[in-house]
């Protein structure tokens, strides 16, 4: 399958044959990893990452990817004059012209849109508000390992369901035929147009998306229990206190753990607020008194929980993601 010069900017605009192709290239690279198989098959290109947003597993599965095939990367963040001095679309000709890539991680998803327009180069989402396709490979691949399939599996999220990660579990689960609940507040349910926009995946993938309150329904059967944190670094403590308010009943526990189905596994896109053993996490339980908030140590640390490798599978997805648009030459 051919995806040179493809755009990576939401799972929207890949069909579920494409988006398997890339899982099975991702399990194929990570294969070759372990076996210390030489991948360098770009050597001799540059790309450009830009992080508007601070990032670990972003930055680091971006450039452990680019280096093993062989590009070489620019860091690009607060020292540019990206938004600033410049335009996005001034700055999309400019790094067109040195590149073969470019990485943005920030805000609108029309910035990393603009980036694709103008840029003449091939362009990667590595999180907007909006959408996170490659944290969705790196699930998906997590997921398929464990289970060794992904169609008719049932997949519950807990929390905010209204931005990137709700939003691309909804298109991903539709696309490859999983059962997805998100469970929630009403207020916190995904948007209408966007559950409208999944129904024509939903009727050929065989999957669905159902709505649930009530987190006991949401949760019986579930092989899959999956959460973030409530709260984006940055937002007024008023915010802070709405969401903990509003969701410390969705809380990922032994107690939910237990309603799941006894094969189930945990999953986060990290970072998590699981112990708080962070300095800002020492604020959180100061201000609110929290010792855990989206999901317990306990649960975090358990033997169902999957969360490193599905961290680890960032950078095995997003050099499937790299290699196939920039030409897999394998």
């Amino acid at each position: 399958m051919d995806l040179t010069g493809r755009n990576f900017l939401t799972l929207k605009d890949f069909s579920p044959d494409e988006i398997t192709y890339m899982l099975d290239l991702a399990a194929d690279l990570k294969e070759k990893k372990k076996k210390g198989i030489p991948v360098d098959i770009h050597r001799g290109k540059n790309i450009a990452l830009i992080f508007e947003k601070t990032s670990t597993r972003t930055r680091c599965a971006f450039e452990v990817a680019a280096h093993d095939l062989g590009i070489c990367t620019t860091y690009l963040a607060e020292g540019s004059q990206i938004g600033k001095k410049e335009s996005i679309k001034d700055t999309a000709r400019v790094l067109g012209r040195m590149f073969e890539g470019i990485e943005y991680r920030g805000f609108e998803q029309t910035i990393v849109e603009d980036l694709a327009k103008y840029s003449g180069v091939v362009v990667w989402n590595g999180l907007t508000n909006e959408y996170h396709p490659t944290q969705m490979l790196a699930d998906m691949l997590t997921i398929r390992e464990h289970f060794g399939k992904l169609k008719g599996l049932n997949l519950v999220y807990y929390g905010d369901a209204r931005y990137n990660i709700g939003n691309s579990l909804c298109i991903v689960c539709s696309k490859l035929g999983l059962n997805l609940t998100l469970c929630a507040p009403e207020k916190y349910f995904p948007n209408k147009d966007l559950i409208a926009e999944c129904q024509d995946w939903l009727k050929a993938s065989g999957g669905s998306i159902t709505l649930e309150s009530d987190i006991k329904k949401a949760t019986k059967d579930a092989d899959i229990l999956y959460t973030d944190v409530w709260v984006s670094m940055g937002e007024p403590d008023e915010v802070w206190a709405e969401r903990i308010a509003d969701l410390k009943g969705y809380q990922v526990n032994m107690d939910v753990l237990k309603l799941a189905k006894p094969s189930a596994i945990f999953m986060h896109d990290l970072p998590s607020f699981h112990d708080l053993n962070t300095k800002i996490g020492k604020e959180i339980h100061d201000k609110f008194g929290l010792d855990a908030m989206e999901v317990t140590d306990e649960v975090f640390e358990s033997k169902q929980s999957v969360v490193f490798d599905e961290a680890e599978n960032r950078m095995h997805t997003i050099k499937a993601v790299i290699a196939a648009t920039l030409g897999n030459n394998f």
